[in-house]
């Protein structure tokens, strides 16, 4: 065993095990999943004692069916747990279907004795939906956050990797619960032993709760310009009262043709086309995630019409806004929450 690995095992706390709870709803997503419980594994075994156990939870106490079609063995149904154990809510898609009343039901009652409850990916959905997150920080993977916020007006949406807001967590989703698990080892273990379960997995950066999900803007479309990147930056921040290309041009110091310019060398588009499709897209998340009526949803999106929405819908995604709306019931055809991870 390395020198740091046997530093690590030295300054482990003598605490009784925590035990985690992971509720594996129907469609959890496998990867934000073993992101969590990998690392208390090889917390134990950087260790050589048993710091954390867990346990499986789901609804028929019997099998949970992951979104790949993977399927687990459950070692309880949605029982009394101790006021000691962390509750960790795994989801994926159709989360709104997977959030069932006997999962919400069982959350409140587990939430009233005082456990910690935490979300992982889109299982901050059911925590919300709950009333767990009221008031409170937290996160929720990148594509689902348009819906989020519209449903959930009074919780404190953020684009972070993770957030620890009182007894309350949430990650983004994929290898962000990574990034929380190695922040609970350290606080209890120290942390020696959390960068040396981090080592373990290959995994050389950790993130805090103040580094962002989504990759910059400037990596994401492959351009470090600093000016387009602030009007992308302005544009995706102003959907619902769109600014024009002369007050993009004009606040970060440049003529509406130089915009023009800039955005057809770059991007092979006009500034006012790619706006249209920052909306269009928060529009189809909406129409997929949420319940808002089709007006609303154009009104969220900057449309002063509902006609005029469905012709640019149209034009763009080859479908009205209507019938995309109706594909929510066919998970196989586009699932109304859907993850690309």
């Amino acid at each position: 065993m390395s020198t740091a690995s046997l530093r690590a095992r030295s300054t482990a706390s003598d605490a009784p095990p925590k035990r985690f709870i992971f509720v594996l709803l129907d469609k959890f997503t496998m990867l934000s999943f073993s992101c969590a419980i990998e690392p208390l594994r090889l917390a134990n075994y950087v260790a050589g004692k048993p710091l954390y156990t867990w346990k499986l939870a789901g609804e028929n106490g019997r099998e949970a069916t992951c979104s790949n079609g993977a399927t687990f063995k459950l070692d309880m149904g949605l029982e009394e747990v101790d006021r000691e154990d962390v509750i960790l809510v795994c989801g994926g898609i159709d989360i709104q279907k997977a959030t069932t009343k006997p999962v919400l039901n069982w959350l409140r009652r587990e939430a009233r004795r005082g456990n910690t409850i935490g979300g992982m990916c889109t299982g901050a959905y059911a925590l919300a939906r709950a009333g767990l997150l009221d008031g409170k920080r937290a996160t929720i993977h990148w594509e689902n956050q348009d819906g989020f916020m519209e449903e959930f007006e009074e919780v404190k949406l953020t684009k972070s990797v993770f957030v620890m807001d009182g007894n309350r967590l949430t990650t983004a989703g994929g290898t962000s619960s990574i990034d929380l698990i190695l922040k609970i080892v350290a606080a209890d273990h120290g942390n020696d032993l959390a960068n040396t379960v981090a080592d373990l997995l290959i995994y050389s950066a950790i993130r805090t709760d103040q580094d962002t999900q989504r990759l910059s803007i400037p990596t994401r479309i492959g351009v470090r310009h600093p000016k387009l990147s602030q009007v992308i930056q302005m544009m995706e921040a102003n959907i619902e009262d769109p600014l024009s290309p002369a007050d993009l041009a004009e606040k970060v110091g440049m003529s509406t043709r130089q915009l023009e310019r800039l955005f057809r060398r770059y991007l092979n588009r006009s500034p006012k086309r790619y706006y249209m499709e920052l909306r269009l897209q928060k529009a189809r998340n909406l129409l997929m995630q949420t319940d808002m009526s089709v007006i609303n949803v154009a009104l969220a999106c900057g449309f002063a019409s509902p006609s005029h929405f469905s012709k640019c819908y149209r034009a763009h995604y080859n479908t009205t806004p209507y019938r995309e709306r109706g594909t929510q019931g066919q998970t196989a055809a586009s699932p109304p929450t859907r993850l690309s991870i």
